[in-house]
This record gives C-alpha cells, sequence and structure tokens, in this order.
C-alpha cells in the first residue's frame, strides 16, 4: 500500500543517516593524518590543507599530485529497475555517473585530471553474462575518459557473492591529476570576505539522494514509471548522466581565471558550500532553476525548502569562489564549456553558515562535520 503523501519522507527514513556516519569519516581522517610523515622517506609530502578537502594532494617538488576515490553508490538499482520494466540499458549513463563522482571531486584543489581507475564489484559472476549491460557500461567508461581527457587505467572486476547482492553490482572510481602549475592549487588559502560564489548548474539529481528517490517510490502508483513531465518518466529522469565539469576548470585555467575555493554539490546538498573551514558566511541570492525531478522528490516527499536544499543539488552541481571582479567573466568562460552558470552569491565575514536568502534558510557551523 502506498503512504499518503502527506506524511513527510526524509533521508534518515530512506536509510541514510549522516549524523552516524560522519563521525567516522572524522576518526578515519585522523588515523590518515599520523600516515603523513610516511612520505619524507619518499622525498615528498602532503599539503596538510587538503586534508577534510575533496582530494588529497602532495608536494612532488615541480608539482602537485591530487587523489581520489568515489564509490557510485545506489544509482546502479534505478538502472536495473529500469531496464527490467523497459528493457533499456542505462549503463553508459551510469558509467558516466561513476567517473563523474572521482573528477568532479578532483577538479576541486585545482587538478587536471589524468587517470582514472574503475572497481566494478559484483555480487556474482552471473553478473557479467548480460552482454549489452556490460558493452553499454564499458562503452559509457571509455567516452566519459575521453570527454575528460583522461586514461583508462584499468581496474578490477570481483565477484563478491555474499558481500554485494546477488544481481547488483558495486561500482567506484579512482582518480589521479597533476596540479601544474602549482599556483592552480585551490585550497581556500586565498578565499576572503567579497569574493563571489558562481554555481554550475546540474542536470538532474546526480549521485547524491537515491536512497530517498528509491524509497519514494514506494508512494507512487506507478513506481518508477510514474509520468514527471509529458514523455518523462520518474526513473528516466533520475538516470540523466551527472555532468562532467572538468571541462569548464581547465578553461577557466586557459582563460586565466583565479579560482580561490571550489565544492562539488553532492551529498549534503547546499550546506557543502561551507565545506572550507573557514569563518565566512556564504550568502545566496539568485537560485537555478530546480530540475523537474527534484522539484517532483520534494513536493511528492513532502521536503520543506530547508531539507530539500540540505540533501539534494537542488540544480547545483558544481560551485565556484572567485574574486568578485572576475565573476561574470567565470560565468562566461563555464557557459562556453557548455555549462549554464550564473553568480550565485557571495562570501562574507561572519559565522561558518550557509544563508540562501530566497528562501529564507540557514545552515550553522554545526549542521555541516566534514573534518578530523
Amino acid at each position: 500500500m502506498n503512504q499518503p503523501t502527506s506524511t513527510p519522507l526524509n533521508y534518515e527514513q530512506a536509510g541514510v543517516n549522516y549524523d552516524l556516519i560522519d563521525p567516522l569519516k572524522v576518526a578515519a581522517q585522523r588515523a590518515a593524518a599520523a600516515t603523513a610523515g610516511n612520505l619524507a622517506g619518499h622525498g615528498v609530502a602532503e599539503v596538510a590543507a587538503s586534508r577534510g578537502e575533496s582530494a588529497y594532494v602532495v608536494d612532488v617538488g615541480p608539482f602537485h599530485l591530487a587523489s581520489i576515490v568515489e564509490c557510485l553508490g545506489t544509482k546502479t538499482i534505478v538502472a536495473d529497475e529500469m531496464a527490467r520494466l523497459t528493457g533499456r540499458s542505462h549503463y553508459d549513463a551510469i558509467a558516466q555517473d561513476t567517473i563523474a563522482m572521482a573528477v568532479n571531486d578532483l577538479i576541486t584543489v585545482g587538478a587536471t585530471p589524468l587517470v582514472v581507475q574503475a572497481y566494478w564489484a559484483a555480487g556474482g559472476s552471473d553478473w557479467f553474462k548480460d552482454a549489452d549491460r556490460a558493452q553499454a557500461l564499458t562503452r559509457g567508461w571509455q567516452a566519459a575518459c575521453d570527454a575528460c581527457g583522461v586514461a583508462w587505467g584499468g581496474g578490477e572486476t570481483p565477484a563478491l557473492a555474499g558481500i554485494v547482492e546477488a544481481g547488483r553490482v558495486d561500482l567506484a572510481a579512482s582518480c589521479t591529476g597533476i596540479v601544474n602549475p602549482k599556483s592552480r592549487l585551490s585550497l581556500g588559502d586565498k578565499l576572503g570576505a567579497g569574493d563571489a560564489i558562481v554555481l554550475l548548474a546540474a542536470s538532474g539529481i546526480h549521485a547524491n539522494g537515491l536512497s530517498l528517490a528509491r524509497k519514494l517510490t514506494e508512494r507512487l502508483p506507478q513506481g518508477y514509471l510514474t509520468e514527471i513531465a509529458p514523455g518523462l518518466s520518474y526513473g528516466e529522469a533520475l538516470l540523466a548522466p551527472t555532468p562532467l565539469y572538468a571541462n569548464a576548470t581547465e578553461a577557466l585555467a586557459k582563460a586565466g581565471v583565479p579560482v580561490h575555493y571550489a565544492a562539488n554539490v553532492t551529498g549534503h546538498g547546499w550546506r557543502k558550500l561551507m565545506r572550507h573551514p573557514g569563518r565566512f558566511t556564504y550568502r545566496i541570492h539568485t537560485l537555478p532553476t530546480v530540475p523537474t525531478v527534484l522539484a517532483f522528490m520534494a513536493r511528492e516527499a513532502g521536503l520543506d525548502d530547508k531539507e530539500a536544499y540540505g540533501t539534494l543539488n537542488m540544480g547545483a552541481g558544481f560551485a565556484l569562489y572567485v574574486p568578485a571582479s572576475e565573476a561574470q567573466r567565470c560565468a562566461e568562460v563555464c557557459r562556453a564549456a557548455g555549462h549554464a552558470a550564473w553568480v550565485a552569491g557571495q562570501v562574507e565575514a561572519g559565522e561558518r553558515s550557509v544563508v540562501i536568502e530566497p528562501l529564507g534558510v540557514r545552515w550553522a557551523e554545526g549542521d555541516l562535520h566534514l573534518r578530523g
């Protein structure tokens, strides 16, 4: 029986509670930081300010190396259900989503992506029998690498019966990049009051919030086939591939637009705008158009603005913090690279917080715990 839509549905009810997850992340970061001295024996050193950022940076002398590993999450379950319902595989788009999770994190520190590695862990050997699905995954992975200008170095394809559910696959990607020249490093040391916040548009849900999206299908009489716009089903909309923003950051570097900081708007939604540890207020005055699928989710799940924008990207996939004098040029360069972009707000001195003025929404420092 479908639950009444009048009952709000939040992310914790869908099985994701960041209050439980984030403490482990913080503890792991503290343990990881204790290993930094091991690099001295190799004649290199970590860039300590990268601890807690979206990618880890090592100073190797003439340039920096950056690295990241990211898991796609549960979006594959939506793809599998839509394949069962429609006969169409979406694993080419799923491949792009997986690479985007890693690449879009890597570029926040000013790195140029160089190499991607694949991790495709199936619930058993039978998963690989579906040739169409496997070929779509391979084809999409190669296409996403080409779009980012990276080499696909290799990967691992274990069959993990008893760990991964039968018939399912866990997809992840690691990415290594180079920060060259070193002046491209963007860890927020130059971030300051007066800087502008430029947001790049999202294509949809991307790969965060899928647990909530899947839980919502229990309320929909037609499930994933529910029409949310003429000719567009809920499932199809959820499977829109995540944009790869690396061409925008590369174009900015080529154009000489200085980036003081950057954030990939993923888990924690717009709270991620205050990822930097400095005491700044991030004041938003201009909002993007909310993708149809996210507006539908917020309405059907009964999310208020604070819950919706604190969980989902709500139309903003990537944030760039640049000098106010460069804000319009930054947006123009990103648009020329194929991404809708707009000057959305500014950085102010004050309490560490995010304020979305048009909605009357505010998050304080205690609403985001990402650092050890």
